[in-house]
């Protein structure tokens, strides 16, 4: 699995977790791992105006604000990405979108500040079914990305 070699490759301590239950969605990581849905870490994939991808880490207790993003961001407009942009930008499938390992990396990486509330999130490692114990620090070093409140 490439998220695991590049987890260890990235001096990261969190193990992937297999769950047996599918972790598609926020609220069914935290309900598989006993945690608060602010816990999980979300990777979202949109497309920018330029056609490339963003990717947006996002506590699971929100939704992303497109139009604040857009904004902050100084383009006009977030387009939504379909299942076959996602797999081809990221290489996972849509519920399994890791915040690294990339086969194409993201334009932009940007990390909800809402996930340093927790000193652990859990984030997808690949696969519906495998995440990771991070931290919004760990987060920011290892995917480079820029810290921005995306929603509310």
């Amino acid at each position: 699995m490439r998220v695991t070699a590049l987890l260890k490759e990235l001096g990261c301590s969190g193990e992937v977790t297999i769950l047996s239950d599918s972790a598609r969605t926020a609220l069914d990581a935290a309900n598989a791992l006993n945690i608060q849905v602010g816990q999980v870490a979300s990777s979202i994939v949109f497309k920018l105006p330029s056609g490339n991808p963003l990717l947006v880490i996002t506590s699971g207790r929100h939704r992303v604000d497109t139009e604040l993003v857009a904004k902050n961001l100084g383009v006009e407009k977030l387009h939504r990405a379909d299942a076959d942009f996602v797999k081809s930008a990221s290489g996972f499938s849509i519920g399994g979108v890791a915040p690294i390992g990339w086969v194409n990396q993201p334009e932009i990486t940007l990390i909800d500040e809402a996930l340093n509330e927790h000193d652990v999130a859990w984030a997808a490692a690949g696969h519906p079914h495998s995440v990771y114990p991070t931290s919004f620090s760990e987060l920011l070093r290892v995917s480079g990305g820029t810290p921005m409140i995306v929603g509310d």
